[in-house]
């Protein structure tokens, strides 16, 4: 919504300043111009990147006009299936959590939380670290090892889309120019032509260097910086999934392993104390005081 709301104030702003001037908006209309930035743009994309990454790219450039999905009731319906998971181990041993990590699909608990079972790769860090817990043989420190180097290879992976969209962003003022500068050869060869053809091209010109800086600073460079800061958010989310599991491996409480993966959560998407230990107990959560007239 605010990608939506920022491009109209951005583009808006910009008209609106133009006309103030006394502009001519359909001088800013040049589709060839747009043809030779945008087309350009898009060749050095398929040129420099493989298939997997604009296929990752065009999904995280329509996820940017969507919502995060990482907010606080997100967190606590996670904070509330760990728990679950942790206090079967503890009381019926980690044996128990066999028959629920091989096939979580028909896992009495995962069952419960279907945005966790479609999270393919959040299902498969949570299924493989407890596997290899079960399966015993290796310690704490080595299975902690295992999951950050795992959240690195996957870092890098969603990070790659980003960093293709901020090279075409880049690119974009330069091949304004290119576009500029063949205006300026085809107003050469319109020299004995009338002054108001002249003109025209002129100006189509210039528009292809407006219109380069433009989609650069306007519009694909922060798309780019919203696919980052998204990929921030995921990554934070698999630490709370890092910190949570490995210390319940550790031999923590369930309700201390899930204090210490609480205490990494984003402080404005946090779930204070209350909230979680009531959650963990099968509470509700407290309904607000209504106001005293």
């Amino acid at each position: 919504m605010f990608v939506i709301i920022g491009i109209v104030v951005v583009f808006g702003a910009i008209i609106a300043g133009y006309l103030m001037e006394h502009g001519k908006l359909m001088v800013l209309v040049q589709p060839a111009e747009l043809v030779i930035i945008f087309g350009a743009a898009v060749g050095t994309v398929f040129i420099a990147n493989p298939l997997p990454v604009l296929i990752k790219m065009g999904k995280g450039i329509a996820g940017a006009f969507r919502s995060s999905p990482y907010t606080k009731a997100f967190y606590l319906e996670n904070i509330k299936m760990l728990s679950e998971l942790f206090q079967l181990a503890r009381k019926q041993g980690l044996m128990k959590l066999e028959s629920d990590i091989e096939e979580p699909e028909k896992s009495a608990i995962f069952s419960k939380y279907p945005k966790f079972l479609q999270d393919h790769h959040a299902l498969h860090f949570v299924c493989d670290t407890l596997r290899m817990s079960i399966s015993g043989g290796i310690g704490a420190f080595d299975l902690d090892q295992m999951m950050e180097s795992d959240m690195d290879v996957h870092h890098q992976e969603v990070n790659a889309p980003v960093q293709a969209l901020s090279t075409m962003a880049d690119s974009l003022p330069g091949l304004g120019i290119v576009a500029a500068v063949l205006g300026v050869v085809i107003t050469m060869g319109a020299l004995g032509g009338p002054p108001e053809e002249i003109g025209h091209k002129v100006a189509a010109a210039l528009v292809g260097t407006f219109l380069g800086i433009l989609l650069c600073y306007g519009l694909f460079g922060p798309l780019a910086a919203n696919m980052a800061k998204a990929n921030e958010s995921e990554h934070e989310y698999f630490q709370f999934l890092r910190v949570a599991l490995i210390s319940s491996v550790k031999g923590f409480a369930p309700i201390m392993a899930i204090e210490f993966a609480r205490r990494v959560i984003p402080a404005h998407l946090r779930p204070t104390f209350q909230e979680m230990e009531q959650l963990t107990k099968g509470a509700p959560a407290a309904a607000p005081a209504a106001k005293e007239g």
